[in-house]
């Protein structure tokens, strides 16, 4: 008979992390479901080597942010909010104003907010890219076409 062993966790070694980018198309995506699946990318969730304190994660290129869409009656109703820091300083802008203006900033956003609050999550939120069109500048890290 052979003695009883317990299997060793695996933890996955900074040196050992490969990164790879994704480019995600976000024409007709609903913006919620889209943000949840760049945020596993980032995180590194999609990778069997997962370990939640190494930064082992992928880059994300979004293309087409101004193509997101939201379920619902958000389109009318929706609101960014934040304070200027003067007194009665709290300002709100509608979803579609928002969009009009910088429709980059709804996926970063909704993106930025499904991460957890830390500073792990700050340098992972560093490898996401955002365009409004279907242009991007970073042909020079081989981007891999994704589906979701």
């Amino acid at each position: 008979m052979t003695k009883y062993q317990p299997q060793k966790s695996f933890q996955l070694k900074i040196a050992d992390v490969k990164r790879t980018w994704f480019i995600l198309d976000a024409t007709g995506k609903t913006l919620g479901r889209f943000a949840s699946e760049i945020t596993k990318i980032l995180r590194g969730k999609h990778k069997p080597t997962f370990t939640s304190s190494i930064d082992g994660g992928d880059g994300v290129i979004v293309i087409n942010a101004d193509k997101i869409a939201v379920t619902g009656n958000k389109e009318a109703t929706k609101e960014y909010t934040y304070h200027t820091g003067y007194v009665k300083g709290l300002r709100n802008i509608p979803y579609r104003t928002m969009m009009a203006r910088h429709p980059t900033y709804v996926v970063e956003h909704a993106t930025k907010r499904m991460m957890p609050r830390s500073r792990l999550a700050n340098a992972q939120l560093k490898r996401l890219r955002i365009y409004a069109g279907a242009e991007h500048d970073m042909d020079a890290q081989k981007p891999i076409h994704a589906t979701i």
